[in-house]
């Protein structure tokens, strides 16, 4: 039995006793005459297995769900959804793999993952060298979808997300000063990290320490020390959730007592339980807020934590809406063709999923808004909005999609 294949099948079964109270139809009836294979590639293991398993409950719950409505109809027929899941091991070069052996060996319609930049931007190449249409739920970096025709994402991107940072740090503390704190051998933070150091400065903020380490690394006590030293306004760290804590923390012992600022890679519960008391106060940027969530949201949230007793973090929302969004263009295509699917999801408009409303530009990024979240009594809080300019349009009238998630 192969190494994904035995995995999949403990998710499955683990998950499987939680969908006992989910009501569903009963699929005796639908027919199917055929399936629907597509990929997911998560970080199971590895740096980032948080990351990896909201994943899987995400697809396993959206596809639960489809599968109770009898699934995806084509021509009139019934086809059931199945979804075959890879282990990226938080790896660029695993993720690489992955999305070969779901392309070449498993012959899939489509891939949802990986999620981080540094797993996204190389399986996103083979993705497209190979013509299968691949939709990365959270990686924000250009480069995963620049020039790719058959690579979508559903996260807003960094050049859209640094400036949104910058502009909130001098509107909301009147910085004048900023320091930077990334992983420069991670594509995520790397970009995000130049892309908030541009913005802030063609708005007038000094960037006047801009300090790097090496992934793994957890002892940053040099590079705070130099950031310490140039007194800042304000520091910005585009990290990990596993990686924030320690970052905050040795800050504050090292005396910083000034703002810190994230991304949406904060987003995890887990950097609660890590961060503790330290993060209470901080803010970042992010994709969704439970506490404004919209109907399509709220039921999503809802049928997320009676499943599971969380709620989902915005990497399972995300992931949510790429299923959905690939579903729709699936419907909309009438075909199982990996082009028609293609073409069908460049031409989605205005689709309203859990984490707003959103349409697809000509490299597959979509248009939608941020949030801002703080840490207020180790809970994520929404705090303030930021869309792109004239989005939604005013006149948009009705989106063209809605996710439709079992009640």
């Amino acid at each position: 039995m192969s190494k994904h294949v035995s995995r999949l099948l403990l998710v499955v079964a683990l998950l499987v006793s939680a969908l006992g109270g989910l009501t569903v139809a009963a699929q005796d009836d639908c027919n199917f005459v055929g399936e629907v294979p597509i990929g997911v590639i998560a970080s199971l293991t590895g740096d980032r297995p948080k990351v990896g398993q909201s994943t899987v409950e995400a697809a396993e719950m959206v596809v639960e769900e489809i599968n109770a409505q009898c699934g995806l109809q084509i021509d009139g027929e019934n086809y059931e959804v199945v979804i075959l899941v890879e282990d990226s091991e938080s790896k660029g070069e695993s993720a690489v793999a992955a999305a070969t052996r779901l392309i070449v060996d498993e012959e899939v319609i489509a891939i949802i993952g990986p999620q981080a930049s540094v797993e996204a931007v190389p399986a996103g190449q083979v993705a497209n060298d190979r013509e299968t249409p691949m939709i990365s739920p959270w990686s924000t970096n250009p480069a995963t979808t620049l020039d790719r025709p058959w690579v979508f994402r559903a996260a807003f991107l960094d050049p859209f997300q640094g400036p949104v940072v910058a502009g909130f740090a001098q509107e909301e503390f009147g910085v004048t000063t900023a320091a930077v704190l990334y992983d420069i051998a991670s594509d995520y933070p790397k970009g995000l990290a130049e892309n908030f150091r541009d913005a802030a400065e063609a708005s007038g903020i000094e960037i006047v320490a801009f300090e790097s380490f090496t992934t793994g690394d957890t002892d940053f006590s040099s590079q705070l020390t130099n950031i310490i030293r140039a007194n800042p306004d304000v520091i910005f760290t585009p990290q990990y959730y596993n990686e924030v804590p320690l970052i905050v923390q040795q800050a504050r012992e090292l005396g910083y007592e000034g703002p810190i600022l994230g991304s949406d890679s904060w987003g995890t519960p887990d950097l609660l339980d890590l961060c503790g008391d330290a993060c209470n106060g901080l803010f970042f940027s992010t994709h969704y807020a439970p506490d404004i969530a919209t109907d399509v949201a709220q039921t999503f949230i809802s049928n997320y934590e009676e499943l599971y007793g969380a709620k989902p973090d915005d990497v399972a929302a995300l992931t949510y809406d790429a299923f959905q969004l690939l579903f729709t263009a699936i419907r909309d295509a009438n075909s199982l063709d990996r082009a028609d699917v293609r073409d069908a999801l460049a031409a989605i408009e205005l689709y309203e999923g859990v984490t707003g409303v959103m349409s697809f530009d000509e490299q597959g990024d979509p248009v939608k808004c941020a949030v801002i979240i703080k840490i207020v009594d180790g809970a994520f809080t929404y705090y303030d909005s930021a869309c792109p300019a004239g989005f939604p349009p005013e006149d948009a009238g009705e989106p063209a999609a809605t996710a439709t998630p079992a009640s």
